[in-house]
């Protein structure tokens, strides 16, 4: 036996896992069909190189890129530019009245700090060619103000950081460009041979040159003329370079320029991360090259690599200290057997088919995306929505009609990431469905089991392979009389446990189905036999159980008869090769996938054995609750989906999904309505569960219920009351009046109160009446405490 390879003898283990119930898979792994992991990869090696930064619950990691900052657009464009225009026009109307010397005591200042013989007595006129520089320069500093007031007043940085700074280049750039260009027109305007006045910007410093050097003079130099044309140019460029980032432009172009170009990699090529780093760092160089190279070529899936690295894992969980015999173990093993090492013991490294889009290396499952809607966050809106092992392990409750798509577009993805983490070893999944539901082939199974259908190859055992009578009692009468609020499931279990006891120490096994019936019932030849065998044995303990049985049956609680009648449903002719522990069947016991990471379908009959699936699947989820606590820290998560959970939900079970999450399991839960769970129950179950599921189509009933478990939140309102105008000139009047006129409204005046206030997440109408088809509202809290807040999720994207 190879317990490190790839199978195991058959029948070696305590608990032999059971073999698939279809045909044999084929000796090459099936590809996926779609590229693995997401919609875009090309190949495995693309899909194992994409990062997958950390992110909130509930968000599709793989090539996740966070989205920018949102910005405060709302109106913007119309505020900004409504601000540039009105006080460029006030400051253009401001410099027309400065150069027609209409502006009170406009020369004071110049006149103040200027010689007086540069001026002519009484006027303003020049006397001297410094008094005319002098003015020029006035005017240069005026305007200088005049600009930089204009661009205060305008938000002028704000409308450029807006409309040209946020954009990417080469755009930003050329905007840039283009102003600068026109600026430089209205510089030097006789350079490009217009006629036009040009802007109080050069002269200014040509005149302050000649009034510091004392005459013109010094531009006889054609050095110093030059420079000062360069430095005014540069001057003006500097402003429009910073703003549209030319000089980043140029480094990244040159960056480009210098960048090698990259020949298309040869099929040989991989990225980094196919090379195996991580056993590369640990020095296991030789498996590495092996690897890379049966991923490279072509032989390994998404399956092996996952199933790979999750071997590593297990067997260097600190790289820094690694176990020697472990790492051994793993080299000898991947020497062996390549891309096969490690294979689940069905032989399956994919499944026949995938409908979903899966990441298994993170162990999600992508079911939408996101909506674009404004009340979600900004944050997370068009990203994927997925869901994986972590905020499974809360458990999920979905509820929605029939149609809305719980069973495509949820239970199936999630069903089938499950079965391909099995088949990494890292995941065990129990679904329960109704014959003929869209769950998925038979071939993507290791197990399914179909009562009451004769082609059935598997059974189900009704006592999860448990050799404690009392404990095999306890989830049996969970099954039974769960839902009975008559019955107390209590007595129930003790009343089993009187009849199971003694019978597997007379027989070694536990009754059948219709001998435990008739023992029940109070059958004086079954209670004499077993009495009699009992006394021969000389089992006195189970002999006085057994008495204590028969003396409870007398009295008007006894809760036999529903045993025995709830029983009935299963002592059934379509039933009569099923549920038999001495048989010839080959049962399925629950206790199977807390020890090995099987796939195992439940197909049960709907149709004129609705009764008996309910009993069923209520007995499956009280045995999935007792069977994970026994074995706590098992090394794969183990799931039971139940496609449609009615009336299965009882007290018992509720306390039991409350301690999944500490028990590396849980359950995910499809409801039609929150009605087929009694009303005691719906707000403990609400609360058991750490992820909740509205569809479109649900109810203001179930609406209220997610109303209230999703609590509420504090949001900013603001409210608009319009006051009517009262003017008291006549003037005033008579303008409120023609406008009341022309419009047919009265003159008001609007008062905006901006006030917190605590509204409910998603109330039970919006619910009910807003959520549009292919949609769902989904919470999401993961077994380390995080949450993520009821989103809206497109189902279809």
């Amino acid at each position: 036996m190879d317990s490190e390879g790839t199978h195991d003898a058959r029948g070696t283990h305590a608990t032999p896992v059971p073999r698939p119930a279809g045909p044999p898979s084929p000796a090459a792994p099936p590809m996926p069909r779609q590229p693995p992991g997401a919609d875009n990869a090309s190949s495995v090696a693309d899909w194992l190189a994409a990062p997958r930064p950390e992110a909130a619950p509930g968000i599709w990691r793989y090539a996740y890129r966070p989205p920018a900052p949102e910005a405060d657009t709302e109106g913007a464009d119309r505020r900004l530019i409504v601000g540039m225009v009105i006080s460029t026009v006030l400051g253009v109307l401001f410099w027309s009245l400065w150069r027609q010397g209409s502006i009170p005591y406009q020369w004071a200042p110049l006149k103040l700090f200027t010689p007086g013989e540069w001026w002519w007595a009484g006027s303003i006129q020049p006397k001297m060619r410094q008094a005319e520089d002098a003015r020029i320069v006035y005017d240069g500093l005026v305007f200088g103000a005049v600009v930089y007031t204009v661009g205060r007043l305008g938000a002028w940085p704000d409308a450029i950081r807006h409309f040209v700074t946020r954009r990417p280049q080469p755009a930003r750039a050329v905007i840039a460009s283009v102003g600068a260009v026109g600026v430089l027109v209205f510089v030097w305007p006789s350079a490009l041979g217009l006629d036009a006045r040009p802007l109080p910007v050069a002269d200014p410093v040509f005149s302050l040159v000649a009034l510091l050097a004392g005459g013109y003079e010094v531009f006889e130099s054609r050095v110093l003329t030059d420079t000062l044309y360069v430095v005014i140019t540069l001057a003006v460029l500097w402003p429009f370079a910073r703003i549209g980032g030319w000089w980043e432009a140029v480094r990244d172009r040159r960056a480009v320029a210098a960048r090698p170009r990259v020949t298309p990699p040869r099929p040989a090529a991989a990225p980094p991360r196919a090379h195996w780093p991580e056993l590369r760092a640990a020095g296991q160089h030789k498996a590495a090259d092996l690897l890379s190279a049966e991923l490279v070529s072509g032989r390994m899936n998404d399956v092996d690599c996952t199933r790979v690295t999750h071997a590593w894992r297990t067997a260097a969980p600190d790289p820094g200290a690694p176990d020697p015999a472990a790492l051994a173990t793993f080299v000898d093993t991947v020497a062996r057997h390549g891309c096969a090492a490690w294979a689940h013991p069905s032989g399956q490294r994919d499944l026949p088919a995938r409908s979903a889009v899966h990441d298994l290396l993170v162990g999600q499952v992508k079911i939408g995306r996101y909506a674009k809607d404004e009340r979600n966050p900004y944050a997370v809106r068009d990203a994927g929505a997925a869901l994986d092992p972590a905020v499974l392990g809360t458990s999920l409750l979905a509820v929605g009609p029939s149609g809305a798509g719980k069973t495509g577009r949820l239970m199936r993805p999630v069903a089938e990431s499950l079965s391909l983490g099995a088949l990494t070893g890292q995941c065990a999944v129990v679904v329960v469905c109704a014959a003929g539901t869209a769950l998925g082939p038979d071939q993507a199974y290791d197990v399914v089991v179909k009562p009451g259908d004769p082609a059935s190859v598997h059974d189900i055992d009704l006592y999860a392979d448990c050799a404690d009578a009392d404990e095999a009692a306890a989830f049996l009468a969970e099954g039974l009389v769960g839902d009975l609020e008559a019955v107390d499931t209590r007595r129930a279990a003790t009343t089993l446990a009187q009849l199971l006891g003694p019978y597997r120490h007379l027989h070694g096994r536990f009754p059948s189905v219709p001998v435990l019936r008739e023992l029940l019932e109070g059958d004086p030849a079954g209670l004499d036999d077993l009495r009699t065998g009992l006394a021969a044995g000389g089992h006195t303990a189970m002999r006085r159980e057994l008495d204590a049985r028969v003396r409870q049956s007398d009295s008007p609680n006894d809760p036999g008869p529903a045993l025995a009648d709830r029983l009935a449903l299963l002592d059934r002719p379509a039933f009569a090769d099923f549920f038999n522990p001495g048989g010839d069947g080959r049962p399925f016991s629950m206790r199977a996938a807390v020890h090995h990471p099987l796939r195992v379908r439940v197909d049960l009959p709907e149709h004129g054995h609705e009764e008996a699936s309910r009993l069923l699947a209520r007995l499956l989820l009280a045995q999935f609750a007792y069977v994970v606590r026994g074995r706590a820290r098992r090394p794969h998560f183990v799931c039971l989906v139940l496609d449609d959970a009615a009336r299965t939900v009882t007290t018992e079970s509720v306390r039991a999904i409350q301690r999944l999450r500490s028990l590396n399991a849980g359950v995910v839960l499809g409801l039609r309505t929150i009605g087929e769970v009694p009303e005691p129950l719906q707000g403990p179950l609400y609360a058991a569960v750490g992820c909740r599921m509205a569809f479109s189509g649900v109810t203001t009933w179930d609406g209220r219920r997610f109303t209230e478990a999703w609590g509420t939140e504090w949001i900013e309102t603001k409210e608009v009351a319009q006051h009517t105008v009262f003017a008291d000139q006549p003037m005033t009047r008579a303008l409120h009046s023609l406008r009341k006129l022309v419009t047919g409204k009265a003159v008001t005046t609007d008062a905006v109160t901006v006030r917190k206030v605590e509204r409910e997440r998603w109330s039970a109408s919006d619910l009910a009446h807003s959520l549009p088809p292919g949609h769902a509202v989904l919470s999401l809290t993961d077994v380390r405490g995080e949450h993520a807040p009821p989103l809206l999720v497109d189902l279809r994207g």
